[in-house]
């Protein structure tokens, strides 16, 4: 688990499951009111986190329905926003691809449908949603005071799978290309899965996209 405090907020990553998937815990420093980021596995990491930091969940965001970035959404008593489009992964095992994997997940259904350019209050932050599909129909990235959360976007170096049902090469270039890139060069990504990097870096080296 990595820790970073960027005055103003608080961010904790916990990489998680047998995918490796970056969880991410959000929290105002101030009104300590947090969210969970892609809860896919470790609960119990997460919770004893807020526990010791006295902060208080409000809400889940998932970027996409993956059962790996879902997986462990119903062992948290708080709402769960997701994109319309994928808001069936939730509870279907075939389109979250955990039947596939053979680890059946069910999320709780959601309690909101998050939209592109919407802005979500969490204390005194405010997440920029955008919408960022190719990866699943409905994949999503998170914006916030210079920094990103892409999901199964973009990553350092590389990019989504879309190799997946549901996925789409060439709308995923055009995300990437349209919302992220569009993005400050200083901006620190925060992706699904393996290292954070900057949008900068990813336009002067990513294979897929230079």
């Amino acid at each position: 688990m990595k820790a970073k405090n960027n005055g103003g907020f608080i961010l904790r990553t916990f990489v998680v499951g047998p995918f490796g998937t970056n969880c991410y815990l959000l929290a105002d420093e101030r009104t300590r009111e947090a969210c969970i980021i892609d809860p896919g596995a470790s609960p119990k990491q997460v919770k004893e986190e807020l526990n010791k930091n006295g902060l208080e969940l409000k809400f889940i965001i998932n970027t996409h329905g993956h059962g790996d970035h879902i997986g462990a959404n119903a062992s948290f008593d708080c709402p769960v926003y997701i994109h319309k489009l994928d808001e069936e992964f939730l509870t279907d095992c075939e389109k979250n691809l955990s039947a596939q994997f053979l680890f059946p997940v069910r999320s709780q259904k959601a309690a909101g449908l998050l939209k592109d350019g919407e802005k979500v209050r969490l204390g005194g932050l405010e997440l920029e949603v955008l919408h960022t599909p190719g990866h699943t129909p409905g994949s999503v990235s998170i914006r916030l005071d210079g920094i990103v959360f892409t999901g199964d976007a973009l990553f350092s170096g590389s990019v989504g799978r879309t190799d997946f049902p549901y996925g789409d090469g060439r709308l995923l270039l055009k995300s990437i290309k349209d919302k992220l890139l569009a993005l400050a060069d200083e901006t620190v990504i925060y992706p699904g899965h393996g290292p954070s990097s900057t949008i900068g870096e990813e336009k002067r080296t990513n294979p897929f996209l230079v």
